[in-house]
């Protein structure tokens, strides 16, 4: 797995790419926990996952637990066709934000 961190005033965009799963989702999890408190938008760029797993369903529901105490949000950019199916599939399309 990829992680690539694209940084603004008040945002961050962390790109994933390869796979979120048991393996990999507790480095993504130690990322997201490094994140500044003061972060008002929280983009995962997911075009890049080609798997992911119920770990990585988990750190990236983690991400929106994350960002709600502090009035932020979090965002699921441009999620892969698999990314996507999987988001549907679980109905966390209808609880995350998803552009």
């Amino acid at each position: 797995m990829t992680i690539t961190e694209n940084k603004t005033s008040n945002s961050i965009e962390l790109v994933i790419g390869g796979r979120l799963d048991t393996g990999t989702a507790p480095e993504l999890e130690a990322k997201l926990k490094q994140i500044p408190k003061d972060t008002q938008t929280l983009y995962l760029n997911l075009s890049n996952i080609q798997y992911i797993s119920s770990a990585g369903l988990r750190v990236v529901l983690l991400a929106h637990k994350l960002m709600l105490p502090t009035g932020g949000k979090m965002i699921i950019r441009q999620p892969s066709a698999f990314c996507k199916q999987v988001l549907e599939a679980t109905g966390m399309d209808s609880i995350l934000t998803v552009e």
